[in-house]
């Protein structure tokens, strides 16, 4: 009666109800796409932040500009960026790491919207900036990254360092040696490529951005042609990709870089097809800033991780009971000239171990 075309066309189309049911859970999933109004509202803050940056540096009348009386100079300051998708489980640490430097730093937290929080309170009362959905392994971290640079920018102009950590990292010395550490840095030559942003304020010398920035990295043709063979071209050039540490502290003239940027961000912005390979947060910052100044970077960063025995991308992560003094000393030791600063994964348990050596060992330098 039914030829069999019509019962193949039958049978497929009943069969369609069911595969979107189970395609879900076959399909690999999808990186958390950036939607055209949270694209434009991005845009919008960074163009301010960038103009206003321009319209104070450009000012005589800035209250900001240098005195060699001393008696209007600002001091300059440290803004700590906050990224996190939960609870700030060590705001108890860091308000002790704060404490007696309110001149000297600025705070601001990106938490995901979608994600109910319980605000900390103390120094971190009314620092929530506007924030978006994010999701691990996806440019929407990128994007939270940018935005919290482009508020701490328009914020305060003697903001000078950026400073981005997470939920799970703690502080590994005291406030005063992290500011001198960073204040007290050797001074860089810059490549010409970045001489179209402000110059550094109250006539301090150019310090260098703390940022790692690795070439020779195992698996890195996997990840740069994760969204396809010849897609970042010709904007990125596989010898000029990088991959780095997504926690950096940023100059000022680096950070409006960042925010400046339109070039490489139509490109890391872009959906990956190999999703086991795709770390956009770990690229975008290393190879836009190498490719831009790589003189004026350290190449490498002052937030400690521990990679060994690593699964599913994710680094060791601390217990209460490997909390000691020893490790604290063990954390700071690095390969470069400068101590490590921050240190992550810590499960929140670890928070009342920190704080009983927090005064004798974390803060005691």
């Amino acid at each position: 009666m039914f030829s069999s075309p019509f019962v193949l066309s039958f049978a497929l189309l009943l069969s369609l109800p069911l595969l979107f049911l189970l395609a879900p859970r076959i399909l690999p999933p999808r990186h958390l796409p950036i939607s055209l109004p949270d694209e434009l509202d991005d845009l919008a803050l960074f163009r301010r932040a960038s103009l206003a940056d321009s319209a104070s540096h450009s000012s005589s009348s800035s209250a900001f500009t240098f005195s060699h009386l001393g008696t209007t100079n600002p001091p300059p300051k440290i803004a700590f960026l906050f990224l996190t998708n939960s609870d700030l489980f060590f705001a108890p640490l860091w308000e002790k790491f704060f404490n007696g430097n309110h001149n000297l730093f600025n705070i601001y937290i990106h938490a995901d919207p979608s994600i109910k929080l319980n605000p900390p309170g103390g120094v971190f009362e009314g620092r929530f900036i506007a924030g978006k959905k994010t999701q691990r392994a996806s440019p929407t971290l990128i994007s939270a990254a940018r935005r919290l640079l482009a508020t701490a920018l328009l914020d305060d102009p003697a903001n000078s360092f950026f400073a981005l950590v997470s939920q799970h990292c703690i502080p590994l010395h005291s406030f005063r040696f992290v500011y001198h550490s960073l204040f007290a840095s050797a001074p860089v030559e810059s490549s010409s490529a970045d001489s179209d942003t402000s110059s550094t304020r109250y006539d301090q010398p150019r310090y260098p951005s703390f940022i790692e920035i690795l070439s020779k990295e195992p698996g890195l043709w996997e990840r740069y042609t994760a969204r396809g063979r010849d897609v970042m071209m010709p904007e990125v050039p596989f010898e000029q990709f990088r991959v780095g540490s997504q926690f950096f502290v940023l100059t000022r003239r680096h950070a409006l870089l960042v925010i400046r940027d339109r070039k490489l961000w139509r490109k890391f912005r872009l959906p990956c097809l190999k999703t086991e390979s795709c770390y956009p947060e770990e690229h975008y910052f290393p190879t836009l800033l190498s490719m831009a100044d790589p003189k004026g970077c350290s190449h490498f960063t002052l937030t400690r991780v521990n990679w060994t025995g690593s699964t599913g991308g994710h680094p060791h992560t601390y217990r209460p009971a490997e909390i000691s003094p020893e490790l604290i000393y063990k954390l700071r030791v690095s390969n470069s000239t400068y101590s490590y600063l921050f240190a992550r994964k810590f499960l929140p348990d670890c928070l009342n171990p920190l704080l009983e050596i927090a005064d004798t060992v974390i803060f005691r330098d």
